[in-house]
């Protein structure tokens, strides 16, 4: 990974983030979201950024509304990187089930 590429990835996941903690819509409430990790593509021009919610009862439907508002947090981000990079990447939410996969097997294996 390049040191750049890895730099945007980072600052995108920090101001997505932000981002989402300031706009929080009404179906996150009493939820906790995470970005967990953000892949940027080499050209810089798509963002996948995955998020973690617990309790994670509901997931696909928070995943919904993030989707749902994507022009919103596009916009804010772009407005967080507009002195950074010239194009603002395209962002895609997916959500990040590893920590429900590893309290199946902390189950399974703790019975």
């Amino acid at each position: 990974m390049s040191t750049r590429k890895d730099k945007v990835s980072k600052q995108i996941q920090k101001d997505i983030a932000e981002i989402i903690r300031q706009h929080p819509t009404a179906i996150q409430k009493g939820r906790m979201l995470t970005v967990t990790k953000t892949r940027v593509t080499p050209d810089l021009g798509t963002a996948r950024i995955y998020i973690s919610v617990f309790p994670s009862g509901n997931s696909e439907e928070i995943l919904n509304e993030l989707n749902k508002h994507i022009g919103l947090y596009r916009n804010a981000l772009g407005q967080k990187l507009r002195h950074q990079l010239k194009k603002v990447p395209e962002i895609q939410f997916f959500l990040d089930d590893s920590l429900d996969y590893i309290d199946n097997i902390d189950h399974l294996l703790n019975p």
